[in-house]
């Protein structure tokens, strides 16, 4: 499987080189997320502007890093996606369980906010538990 990998403080970025998310990669690209996750990774961005296909392995594969990233109070997002994989997407009705953005900015973005969200709710139970 062919990626690039940007690493940042907040997030990790994965731009898939691949045309197909397909059985052939998706097996590579489970394992290769929840290495990263294993390894730090809180946040992940799953950049995929040059897939332009996808099966139910590969679907299988973002739910599988959906779980693993969000179990964790982490955030995971899927960005670029062209239309026949958000075809897919849909008639799987999985737009209502995997976070979607038309661009890695936008995803990036969204990292922040849902980071930002996080942190505040945990001083504000933090300051009920202390109200006690």
């Amino acid at each position: 499987m062919k990626y690039a990998v940007d690493k940042q403080e907040k997030y990790t970025i994965v731009k898939l080189s691949e045309e197909k998310l397909d059985a052939s990669v998706a097996p590579e690209l489970k394992s290769e997320l929840i290495t990263m996750h294993a390894e730090g990774a809180q946040n992940m961005i799953l950049d995929m502007s040059n897939v332009k296909y996808t099966d139910s392995s590969g679907l299988s594969a973002l739910l599988v890093g959906n779980r693993v990233y969000r179990e964790d109070g982490g955030f995971f997002v899927l960005s670029a996606l062209n239309d026949h994989v958000v075809k897919l997407v849909k008639i799987s009705q999985l737009d209502s369980v995997l976070t979607i953005y038309p661009t890695p900015q936008e995803a990036v973005d969204a990292v922040f906010l849902n980071q930002l969200e996080n942190d505040l709710n945990s001083e504000a139970s933090e300051s009920e538990n202390g109200k006690d």
